[in-house]
Formats: C-alpha cells, structure tokens, sequence
C-alpha cells in the first residue's frame, strides 16, 4: 500500500491507497490519516480486505494507542466494512459518523467504539489543536453523506465527489485533467442521483479555501485543478441511467 503525505506542518495529512495486492473485483480505495501530536483521525479506512495492511501502515507512523477517532462519510463497504475489526483493535477509540446511518453501521460489528452521531447540519472533529469541518454533502451519493475539510491545511476530503476508477497503480495527484474526465464521467453520472444536491454542495464548497481536493477513489486534485474540477461538476448532468 503507497503511503503519501499531502500535508505538512504541525501536524500532517497522510494518503494510502494504491493497494497492488487487491482482488481485480475490488474497487480502489484513498484512505486519509490527520495525525496531530498525540491524536489520530483516520478516514474511511477502508474495507475489511484492507484493514491488515492499513493497520500496519498507520502504526509505522502512530503508536496504536494514539489512533484515537475513526470517520465515516457515509454506509459503503468499499470505505468501512473494515470497522468491526478497528472496533476490536480500537475499543477506546471514537467513530464520527452520520446519525441516519448510525441503525445500519451497527451491522459492521461496532460494539464497543463511542459512536459519535454527526447531524444533518455537519459539525466538527477536535484533535488536540486541529480543528477539522464536517461538511453536508447529502445525496453525493448516499442520502446522509459527509466531507471533511480542513481550514488550515486546505485539503478537502471529498468521498466519493471528484472519484475516477483506474488501476491502483496510477499516480496520486492529476496531472492532466482534461485526461482525467474521462475516467469521472460514468461515475459521476451513474452515481450522483441528484442536480440538486450538486449544485447546493458546489455553492457551499465555492464558499472555502481549497487547495487540495482529496476524494475516496482515483487521484488528488491541487491548485487550479480544484476549480476545473468545481466548473467540471457543476456542467455535469447526473442521475442518469446509463
């Protein structure tokens, strides 16, 4: 599994992705880590195919014990199906996850984690002194879906928004966009059910200092290409059956 870190300061953003050992039957995942100086948030971490390896990835950088909240953006198992197994690993642990999907993600085996029910109007994660947004993206595609954007950093954890399905060894930032529709359109379009819904995430995303946008499959876009992205998505009719 690559590990890359996108941020670098205080405290640091980290990507893991690009598994060359996955089943060619299962998609390709992003998995981001925010580790402040005695805490670590680990985002959609990925399916239970993935949790051996992650674990082993996340702890050649962080003491086990400092993993201390895991997030949830939304019901997938390609992003957390792996939770049963990080609430064995992580009973002290703190899963931040939509309140509708709270009935449903029980069935992953979340026994002992405090879950922590996100509202529909979003709300924030304190780690140590980073504070990070739960922003709404409801309908991006699941009906309580959530992003996670950093002020400081500006990065954007975007799920499944800005996703594009290529092989695990690609690069893990765009670097040609024009390229790279093609490898978002059926995605977007299949599965984005709603206009509307892009268009309010669109003007509450504008609203933010975006340096990086990080989505949960595909490649990172940085600098201009967050905004070809934005025009890109905007245009795009979805909810179309193909």
């Amino acid at each position: 599994m690559k590990m890359t870190k996108i941020y670098e300061g205080s405290y640091q953003w980290i990507a893991y992705g690009r598994d060359q050992n996955k089943p060619d039957n299962i998609i390709d995942t992003n998995q981001y880590v925010v580790r402040a100086a005695n805490r670590c948030l680990i985002l959609d971490p990925g399916g239970v195919e993935l949790f051996a390896p992650m674990l082993a990835a996340v702890l050649n950088h962080v003491p086990v014990e400092q993993i201390t909240d895991l997030f949830a953006s939304h019901q997938d198992p390609d992003v957390i199906s792996s939770l049963g197994l990080w609430d064995q690993a992580l009973p002290k642990a703190k899963l931040h996850a939509p309140a509708l999907w709270e009935g449903f993600l029980r069935h992953y085996g979340c026994d002992t984690i405090e879950y922590v029910p996100i509202p529909d109007k979003g709300g924030v994660i304190n780690l140590d002194s980073v504070e990070l947004q739960i922003i709404p993206a409801h309908y991006l595609h699941s009906s309580a879906n959530f992003h996670v954007y950093d002020p400081h950093a500006k990065i954007l954890m975007s799920g499944d928004v800005g996703a594009a399905l290529e092989a695990p060894g690609a690069p893990m930032f765009v670097d040609k966009f024009d390229a790279h529709v093609e490898k978002m359109r059926y995605f977007h379009q299949r599965w984005m059910p709603s206009n509307q819904a892009k268009r309010a995430w669109i003007e509450r995303v504008r609203n933010l200092e975006i340096d990086m946008l990080a989505p949960q499959h595909g490649r990172i876009f940085k600098g201009d290409d967050v905004k070809r992205f934005l025009d890109w998505f905007e245009a795009l009719p979805v909810g179309v059956a193909i």
